[in-house]
């Protein structure tokens, strides 16, 4: 088994990234790069390396790194290693890859920089190079912030050019022949010269006792024959005809189940419980108690759910018995009426400028805390041994679900094996550890069998990571020519990087800067002589996380909004006045101007239709959108049609781009219309799907996507499509209705589909 990451390993890693601090290779384990994928061979299967294996039968198996939860990555990677290793993808098989530290995810390190940095505007930067060191130390494997294909772009092509080089000296030598008058097409070796040809599975075993090769060209553009076409995704099949495992698809012999009742308040703890009174129920195990809730093991998951419904258990409130969604909202406005905050961008001097001119324009916004919500609910299965540890769940780290689960088993980390199975969605929520520490820990009070644990949607609903809360106050001026002369943004909300580490490590936790608080606002194309965006952070008891596209997702619905609203200000057209303040940003300019062209902009629509533009970048990506809506009477919306257009650099698999859109746009759709956690007495008031509404298939408009690349840096493409999709729709319905919305959902304000 390949060695896991090591607490003592975590524990410096997480000192550094929490203390700012980035050095370099001193605890990286030096060894085969495909040591670990060698050990998950079977008879007559060969690692190449560490993403290619191939068996005699000419099976060709991909290790992939990240987590697959319907967005395409297990294909899209994949295909990386087939333009390169000469095979088409109906010849691949995709796997998780094992836990291994060369398979971390360095850019989302380099990513989460805790400052400002060029590297998120795509340049080479000290402090990136400083992360990527520390991704490379601390080996994390993890699936979020649209890195899957950036991360993976070099390594996957590597991989499959190493494989191929490999294979063709492979065959070489067992013809005794030279390598460079041997080739590769269409998983066969051939030599022209003698005739002779092999398939791949008939090489492998040669192959696998060449050294691995280095400095290997790669594919040009133009001659590529998979990167860049659409192609069938690996996962569908399985999910079609239910073979695709998930985690809630787990089924063990001897395995028993568990659920959970949880403390309603944030901070609550048990105070009394009596499991003797549910000892008698069918099914009945065992009762376990830990620091926030009870659970019940039972035989069978609706046993173990009405036992724990019936078991007595007095729940201690604590500090925070009292909170609710308007104490938030306050310490949110006195934090921006006070003369705090940290600075994220900044040109000029607004405040004179805003000061000294008497026709400024002003609006607040507000969006609400947001849960997950995932289709597949919060599961974990976990076998506790006397000296090991086995779990089985969907999840976007392995490497912190292992971790975690050493720690609380006590178990040494080589002993510690993660299975990781597909996702009924993640968004962020499941690159959190909660669940597997509550499988965990439940499960050592049953040594030996496994014992899946499984949450209510009412559990989920009401004990997420849920996306912040957030408040903002923009001023602005305009110049003579009906341009922006100065802008201020003051943003008011947690941090979510500060929240999460304290999860992780609480010792680590510090009021630092952190680019997803201010991420959508700081960061914006649009250019301004005068220029500032303030984040007041705020610390709250509300346990927030990464969300799709999270700062962003609030953010962009501000930034745009209040765009919208000067244009309307200079009385000019919401799209030209765009383009007024792109300047020397063509790539963004491109993808407003073929959005007005597919989309019709200039042409007139019907009475009581409108139509409203947001344009946003995100994760290195530029989408654009229309949103055309009719208003049925005078508070109720038909979401007719969103207009789509993206830049994410270059396209392996258009067909996903496409897919991922959609799936992004309906998901901020049903934010916008519906989504908003509540607070009172301390307890999330919401708890199910008739209290925490989806888009239904009715409500959904039509979607048409066009990919405009310009040749800019890789983007990603999982989150994007999010954040311009609530600010089109608001700005739709000001077009037509002349009511500007700024707090979400769209119902705040009294509107309804």
């Amino acid at each position: 088994m390949a060695k896991l990451l090591t607490r003592r390993k975590f524990l410096i890693a997480g000192a550094l990234v929490g203390g700012g601090i980035a050095i370099g290779y001193g605890l990286r384990d030096e060894k085969p790069a495909n040591t670990a994928l060698k050990a998950t061979t079977g008879q007559g299967e060969f690692a190449l390396n560490a993403y290619v294996k191939i068996d005699k039968e000419g099976q060709i198996t991909i290790a992939i790194p990240q987590a697959e939860m319907g967005q395409g990555i297990f294909t899209a990677l994949a295909m990386l290693v087939a333009e390169e290793l000469e095979v088409s993808l109906d010849q691949i098989t995709a796997e998780p890859a094992p836990i291994d530290p060369v398979y971390a995810n360095v850019v989302a390190l380099m990513d989460s920089l805790p400052f400002s940095d060029a590297h998120h505007k795509g340049e080479a930067t000290i402090g990136a190079w400083g992360m990527k060191n520390v991704g490379e130390m601390l080996g994390l494997q993890a699936t979020g912030g649209s890195t899957s294909v950036r991360n993976s772009w070099l390594p996957m092509q590597q991989a499959g050019a190493t494989a191929r080089e490999m294979l063709i000296a492979g065959a070489a030598s067992k013809w005794g022949v030279s390598a460079k008058e041997c080739e590769a097409k269409s998983g066969t070796i051939r030599h022209a010269a003698s005739g002779k040809s092999a398939p791949y599975a008939d090489i492998v075993e040669f192959a696998a006792k060449q050294p691995l090769p280095s400095d290997i060209p790669l594919k040009d553009k133009g001659i590529r024959r998979v990167i860049g076409t659409s192609q069938k995704r690996l996962d569908i099949p399985g999910k079609v005809d239910g073979s695709a495992l998930f985690g809630v698809d787990i089924d063990l012999p001897e395995m028993a189940y568990s659920a959970v009742k949880l403390s309603p308040v944030f901070g609550g703890t048990v105070a009394s419980w009596d499991p003797e009174a549910v000892k008698s129920m069918p099914g009945f195990i065992k009762a376990v108690k830990f620091e926030t809730g009870v659970a019940v093991i039972a035989d069978s998951f609706w046993r173990a759910k009405k036992a724990v419904e019936a078991l007595p258990v007095e729940f201690d409130d604590g500090e925070h018995r009292a909170l609710s969604t308007q104490m938030i909202f306050d310490a949110y406005e006195k934090g921006l009426n006070s003369s705090d905050g940290r600075s994220y961008a900044e040109s000029g001097d607004v405040l004179a400028e805003i000061g000294s001119n008497s026709n400024v324009v002003s609006a607040r916004y507000k969006a609400p805390f947001l849960a997950h919500a995932c289709m597949e609910p919060m599961n974990c299965t976990a076998r506790v041994d006397d000296n090991s540890v086995e779990i089985w769940a969907p999840n976007q780290s392995p490497t912190l679900a292992a971790w975690f689960a050493e720690k609380v088993a006590d178990v040494p980390a080589e002993n510690v094996k993660v299975n990781s199975t597909f996702l009924g969605g993640g968004f962020g929520r499941r690159i959190e550890i909660d669940y597997v520490v509550m499988a965990v820990t439940i499960a050592k009070e049953l040594p030996g069998r496994p014992v899946k644990l499984v949450w209510t949607r009412e559990n989920d609903i009401q004990h997420d990571m849920y996306r912040p809360a957030a408040m903002a106050d923009f001023k602005a001026t305009l110049n003579n020519g009906g341009t922006i002369n100065g802008w201020h943004t003051r943003l008011a909300s947690p941090s979510v990087a500060r929240s999460f580490t304290e999860r992780l490590l609480p010792w680590a936790g510090a009021d630092m800067p952190d680019n997803t608080t201010a991420e959508g606002a700081a960061d914006i194309a649009y250019q301004f002589p005068h220029m500032l965006v303030e984040h007041v952070p705020t610390q709250i008891p509300v346990p927030v996380g990464f969300w799709r596209s999270v700062g962003h997702s609030y953010n962009g619905f501000f930034t745009e909004s209040f765009m919208d609203e000067m244009a309307t200000a200079a009385k000019q057209d919401p799209i030209d006045f765009r383009l007024s303040h792109l300047g020397n940003h063509p790539d963004y300019s491109n993808v407003l101007k073929k959005l007005k062209q597919v989309s019709g902009w200039q042409k007139p629509l019907g009475e009581n239709r409108g139509r409203g533009v947001a344009l946003h970048e995100s994760f290195g990506s530029i989408v654009g959108q229309v949103v055309e809506i009719t208003m049925l009477d005078d508070q109720t919306i038909k979401i007719d049609k969103v207009y789509c257009v993206v830049d994410c650099g270059e396209v392996v698999n258009p067909d996903t781009v496409v897919a991922q859109m959609e799936s992004a746009i309906i998901f901020g759709l049903t934010a916008a219309l519906f989504g908003e956690i509540t607070l009172k007495d301390g307890r999330v008031e919401q708890s199910n799907f008739p209290d925490y509404e989806m888009m239904q298939l009715a409500q959904c408009p039509d979607i048409e996507v066009h990919l405009a690349a310009s040749g800019r840096p890789l983007g990603g493409i999982g989150e994007p499509g999010t954040p311009p999709i609530a600010p089109a729709l608001t700005n739709a319905i000001f077009n037509v209705t002349k009511t500007r919305i700024r707090e979400l959902p769209i119902s705040k304000s009294g509107f309804s589909v």
